[in-house]
C-alpha cells in the first residue's frame, strides 16, 4: 500500500487509486508517474516563493510573535462575553469554523462561539436576543463584503459599539469607516493574504484562542507539513504533491472530488476545503466539482450514486484513530434485537467499521479511493492537514497554469447584488 505523510502527522494512503488494485478505472504507473514529475516545478516555485517571503499564506505556519497579543485579546473577549458571535462570510468564516469544531472536545471551559456567515434574519436575532451576553468579532478583508456588513449593521441598532471587535485590511472600507466612526478596536486582516489561505492568521487564529485551543500547535503542525513537503528528495515523498498528482492523471475524466469525513469534529473541515478547491481551481474551463459528503450519513444519500453512477470522481475519505473508551452496546440486548455483530461495541468502532466498508467497497467498484488517516485529532494535527491542502490546491493550480490566489468570476455577481439592492431589483 502507497503511504505518504506518516512523519507529519497523518498518512495518505493511495494505493486504492491504481488500476493494479481497483481495475482499469484506476491509474497506471505511467500515469502517475508522469503527472508526478509535472509537479517539481510547482514545489520548486513554492520553495522560492517561501524563501523569498513573497506569499503570506508560507508564512504564518512560522509565525509566533503575534501570538501574546492575541492571547490578550483573546482572553478579554472570554471574561466579559459567554458567547461570541462572529460575522463573516467564506474565508472570513470557513477557516475559524474548521478549527474551532476541535474545542467540541478540549479541557477548558471556553466562551460559545457560534458564527453568522450566511444571511438569515432569525439566526441574528437569536445571537441578539441575549446581546448583553454577546460579543462581535467582525471579519472581512474588504470590509465591504455585502453579507457581513449588513448583518453587522442591523447588529449594531441593537448591541453597543464597544461589544464590537473588526478583522480587515487597513485603508478606507466600510467597516473602517464605521470603526472610525463609532470607536471600534480594529485588527489588521493582512492586505495580501486571501480568504481561504487565512486560517493561520488572526481570521482563523483568534477563534481558535477564544475557543481554548492551542493556537501555537496549530500553527506548528502546518510548519512540519510544509518543511516535509519542500524538503521531500522526490514529489513522491511529499504528500501534497502525491495527492496533486493524483487530480492531474485523472483530470480529463474527474467531474467531482468527494471529500467524506468520518469524523464530525472534520466536518467543517471539509466545508472549509470545498472552498479552497473551488475558487482556486475552477477557472478557464478547469476544474472538478469539490462536495461534501458526511461519514457515515451520507452512505445512504450519496453512496449509491458513486459505487454504481458515473466512473468520474475521486474520493477522499479522513479518518482519525479510534479513541479509547466509549460506552459499549448491551450483549444481551444486541442478541435481542438479532444484531450479534453490535454486541460490546461502540460507536467509534462503528464508525471505524463503516469508513473501512466504504474504502473497500468503493475501490471494489474500481472508484479511485485515497484515505488520509490521523491517529489523533488535535490542533497541530488539523493544522498540518489544512497545509496539505493548501499546498496540495496550488500545486494542482500552478500545473494547469491558474492563479489559485484570485476569484474573478465571483466578482460579477457581487456587483449585481449592489445593483439590483440599489434599484429595488430581484
Amino acid at each position: 500500500m502507497k503511504r505518504i505523510g506518516a512523519a507529519v502527522r497523518y498518512e495518505q494512503q493511495i494505493s486504492k487509486c491504481f488500476a493494479a488494485e481497483i481495475g482499469p478505472d484506476g491509474l497506471t504507473p505511467d500515469a502517475y508517474s508522469e503527472a508526478l514529475a509535472r509537479t517539481a516545478p510547482a514545489l520548486a516555485q513554492l520553495s522560492a516563493w517561501r524563501a523569498a517571503g513573497s506569499h503570506p499564506f508560507l508564512r504564518y505556519s512560522d509565525k509566533s510573535d503575534d501570538l501574546p497579543v492575541l492571547g490578550r485579546v483573546a482572553g478579554q473577549l472570554r471574561e466579559r462575553f459567554k458567547k461570541i458571535a462572529v460575522i463573516g462570510v467564506g474565508g472570513a468564516s470557513l477557516g475559524g469554523q474548521a478549527v474551532t469544531a476541535l474545542a467540541a472536545r478540549a479541557d477548558t471551559e471556553t466562551t460559545t462561539l457560534v458564527f453568522l456567515d450566511n444571511p438569515n434574519s432569525a439566526r441574528l436575532e437569536a445571537a441578539l436576543a441575549d446581546e448583553a451576553d454577546t460579543g462581535f468579532v467582525v471579519i472581512s478583508k474588504s470590509g465591504a463584503t455585502a453579507e457581513t456588513l449588513a448583518q453587522t449593521l442591523l447588529a449594531l441598532k441593537h448591541a453597543p459599539a464597544d461589544r464590537f471587535l473588526f478583522i480587515t485590511e487597513p485603508g478606507d472600507n466600510p467597516l473602517r469607516d464605521l470603526a472610525g466612526g463609532l470607536g471600534i478596536t480594529v485588527l489588521d486582516h493582512d492586505p495580501e493574504l486571501g480568504g481561504r489561505f487565512s486560517v493561520f492568521s488572526v481570521v482563523g487564529v483568534l477563534p481558535a484562542l477564544i475557543s481554548g485551543l492551542d493556537a501555537g500547535a496549530l500553527r506548528r503542525g502546518a510548519s512540519e507539513a510544509l518543511d516535509a513537503a519542500l524538503s521531500a528528495a522526490e514529489p513522491a515523498d511529499a504528500a501534497p504533491a502525491a495527492g496533486a498528482a493524483l487530480a492531474l492523471a485523472m483530470a480529463q475524466r474527474l467531474s467531482a472530488a468527494i471529500f467524506m469525513p468520518y469524523d464530525d469534529r472534520l466536518l467543517a473541515l471539509a466545508h472549509w476545503q470545498r472552498q479552497l478547491w473551488a475558487e482556486s481551481l475552477g477557472k478557464g474551463g478547469h476544474g472538478a466539482t469539490p462536495v461534501v459528503a458526511r461519514g457515515a450519513t451520507d452512505q445512504h444519500s450519496q453512496l449509491q450514486l458513486y459505487l454504481d453512477g458515473p466512473a468520474d470522481k475521486l474520493f477522499t475519505l479522513i479518518t482519525v484513530g479510534m479513541p479509547a473508551g466509549g460506552p459499549r452496546i448491551s450483549g444481551k440486548l444486541a442478541a435481542m434485537a438479532g444484531a450479534d455483530y453490535l454486541a460490546g461495541k461502540s460507536l467509534d468502532e462503528l464508525m471505524a467499521a463503516e469508513a473501512s466498508a466504504t474504502r473497500d467497497a468503493l475501490g471494489e467498484a474500481g472508484r479511485p479511493v485515497r484515505e488520509i488517516v490521523l491517529q489523533v485529532l488535535d490542533e497541530a494535527a488539523l493544522g498540518a492537514l489544512m497545509m496539505h491542502f493548501m499546498l496540495e490546491t496550488v500545486i494542482i493550480a500552478l500545473c494547469l497554469n491558474i492563479d489559485p490566489f484570485d476569484q474573478p468570476a465571483v466578482e460579477r455577481g457581487k456587483a449585481l447584488v449592489r445593483e439590483y439592492l440599489r434599484h429595488g431589483r430581484s
